[in-house]
């Protein structure tokens, strides 16, 4: 991997430090970011991973979501509640479940309102067969799909939560997929802040505790499991800005409840923007081995903002990252870099940068000078920087 830092300038910024100072939480990890400029305003333990427990279907809905948008299933379509699926998920697990039936057939309308509302791990599973034909099979689509959206550390096993060592996320990464399900799948997103839902005469109320307290909260998801503790990802709106907060690890129900408002509450009342450069403006440049030009300047597609404690002082330091050496030829508009800012210890942002022109393959004597060039580099890093 190489840095190329990003010369940002002094910015009125919040430290870590300050972020103590203003608001504290108990649970052992916590992120909370503005989902417009997926800006980190607060964190601690962001990028630990742990069992994501129930929060793990919303990488389920995910699936599904895209499945619908891309016209494979529709909402009046019908999956099969298998013997898999009411043993393990139903009635009989003494787990949450939305209680349908044995071998009966449920719209997936349905299941989306017994996954997100009664948090249904009957409805999760008959989901991952629905879609995949076995909820191993799920799970593996679940974390090539991480993959994809660039969640780089979260892992998936199963559908609805079950513990499993190799079933990991972080809570960066689930506010991370949480901002991308809100923003693609508006029309979909709606299920996760229905307060309650009744299948087989049973009622059940949603079991996120953001949405009764009159905060602009609309949903998302709790989790609890003993190795990790109590789980929950919510999203609410003030002001035409969306936050997304994201804990696990906390100790009870009501803890996870109260630090998830108090952050909120905090981000919408504490902060304020700072813009940093335009969408599409030139933010830095990446080389291209053996290209025409030698370097690729690089912007991001939106606007690239920050929110800060008011009335604080430290600087931002930003770096490009990338991934390298590049080669060309690279296409306008190719994503081939990120951009890092830190506030202190913490990290304020980390967005996807892309050529804002076409590399051409360079001639043969730029090739060489290139190859010459980094093999030099590569001596350097190997018998220099490691002794």
């Amino acid at each position: 991997v190489r840095l190329a830092a990003v010369a940002i300038g002094a910015l009125a910024a919040g430290a870590a430090q300050a972020q103590t100072a203003t608001v504290t939480t108990s649970c052992r990890q916590v992120v909370l970011m503005d989902a417009d400029s997926q800006s980190f305003l607060f964190e601690r333990n962001a990028d630990e991973l742990a069992s994501p427990a129930s929060t793990a279907k919303i990488m389920t809905a995910e699936l599904l979501f895209r499945a619908l948008r891309d016209g494979k299933v529709t909402l009046d379509q019908t999956y099969e509640i298998s013997e898999k699926a009411w043993r393990e998920g139903g009635a009989p697990s003494k787990g949450s479940s939305m209680f349908a039936s044995l071998k009966s057939q449920v719209r997936i309308e349905d299941l989306i309102r017994g996954l997100l509302i009664d948090s249904g791990n009957d409805a999760a599973i008959a989901i991952a067969e629905g879609l995949s034909g076995t909820e191993e099979a799920f799970g593996e689509a679940m974390t090539r799909r991480a993959r994809e959206l660039g969640l780089k550390r979260s892992s998936f096993t199963n559908a609805w939560g079950r513990s499993d060592p190799k079933q990991k996320t972080s809570v960066r990464e689930m506010a991370q997929l949480s901002a991308h399900v809100i923003q693609t799948y508006p029309d979909y997103y709606k299920y996760f802040g229905e307060k309650s839902f009744t299948w087989n005469k049973i009622a059940q109320q949603n079991r996120n505790p953001l949405l009764l307290m009159n905060i602009g909260a609309d949903g998302l998801k709790t989790g609890n499991i003993d190795e990790s503790g109590f789980a929950l990802v919510g999203s609410a709106v003030e002001n035409s800005q969306r936050l997304i907060v994201a804990l696990n690890g906390c100790k009870t129900a009501g803890d996870r409840a109260e630090d998830a408002r108090k952050l909120l509450l905090w981000g919408f009342r504490s902060l304020e923007p700072k813009s940093l450069f335009d969408a599409g403006e030139t933010i830095g440049t990446v080389p291209v081995y053996g290209g025409a030009p030698h370097d690729v300047p690089v912007a991001a597609s939106q606007k690239v903002k920050v929110f800060l404690p008011r009335g604080s002082g430290d600087r931002l330091q930003g770096k490009i990252v990338f991934d390298g050496p590049l080669v060309a030829p690279i296409r306008k508009g190719t994503v081939i870099a990120r951009l890092r800012l830190t506030r202190g210890q913490a990290l304020a942002l980390d967005i996807p940068l892309e050529a804002k022109e076409d590399v051409a393959v360079g001639s043969l004597p730029r090739r060489a000078l290139d190859a010459g060039i980094e093999f030099a580099g590569q001596m350097m890093r190997k018998y220099v920087l490691k002794k």
